[in-house]
């Protein structure tokens, strides 16, 4: 089995081909492919390659799914004996990206 740790979003992650990703938004229309050169790490077969920092001439390609936006996370902010208390929500603005394959 072949993967590959790409780089996006300044977050990285483990891919196969075929697999589904929730990545920070990209700026792509839904349905139109795209591609990922910061590839770090590839594994094909048992024939592992690292890249410093990037391996040369290796690719992800993948389908963008759609555009989301994820769940809402709350903070609570609170200094106490003050009467000073707010809540604040963030929803991440997210791309579900799916691999097409990965070349090497």
């Amino acid at each position: 089995m072949s993967y590959c740790i790409l780089e996006t979003g300044s977050k990285q992650y483990r891919v196969s081909t075929g697999d589904t990703l929730e990545i920070e938004r990209l700026a792509v229309e839904a349905g139109q492919p795209v591609t990922f050169d910061r590839v770090l790490l590839v594994n094909n077969d048992g024939k592992v390659t690292i890249g410093t920092p990037v391996v040369a001439g290796a690719t992800v390609e993948a389908d963008v799914v759609k555009h989301v936006r994820g769940e809402k996370k709350l903070t609570f902010k609170m200094k106490r004996r003050k009467g000073y208390h707010k809540t604040i929500g963030h929803r991440q603005e997210l791309t579900i990206v799916k691999v097409k394959s990965i070349n090497a």
